[in-house]
């Protein structure tokens, strides 16, 4: 297991533009459609915004309708913790990266297959790695 990464809410602010600070530490969301990835169709590894640990492959990446970047499935388990969320008078799953706790987004169960399930993010969240492959298999 990786160490935790903890920072004082004041190293976070030096470290992210106040729209990431907001969305990962405050758990925020950007508006719909305004993202820097809700329609990117470019190959590569999604990484924390704020950690740098690997989360999505652009290979489970597809267009779900909704304004944001939107994933059947993370590059490992490990790599995202689940919360359970009770804001808005509704009861959603939150999905935090398991190294730093930074807000991704949620998890809903609407998505495609294989896994039925629509892991939907905020651009703020995540940072495009274009020179990591999108797909294991195409890993040297």
């Amino acid at each position: 297991m990786t160490e935790k990464i903890r920072k004082s809410e004041e190293e976070w602010r030096a470290q992210l533009t106040p729209e990431q600070f907001q969305v990962t530490r405050k758990h925020g969301t950007e508006r719909a459609f305004t993202g820097a990835y809700w329609d990117t169709k470019d190959p590569g590894l999604y990484r924390c915004i704020c950690c740098d640990a690997p989360l999505f492959r652009s290979d489970t990446k597809f267009d779900s309708g909704t304004g944001w970047p939107s994933f059947w499935a993370p590059v490992d388990e490990s790599a995202i913790t689940y919360k359970k969320d009770f804001s808005f008078l509704m009861m959603r799953t939150e999905i935090l990266c398991a190294r730093c706790d930074a807000h991704l987004g949620h998890v809903f169960p609407d998505g495609p297959k294989p896994t039925g399930q629509r892991y939907c993010l905020n651009s703020a969240s995540l940072k495009l790695d274009t020179e990591t492959p999108a797909s294991p298999s195409s890993e040297a």
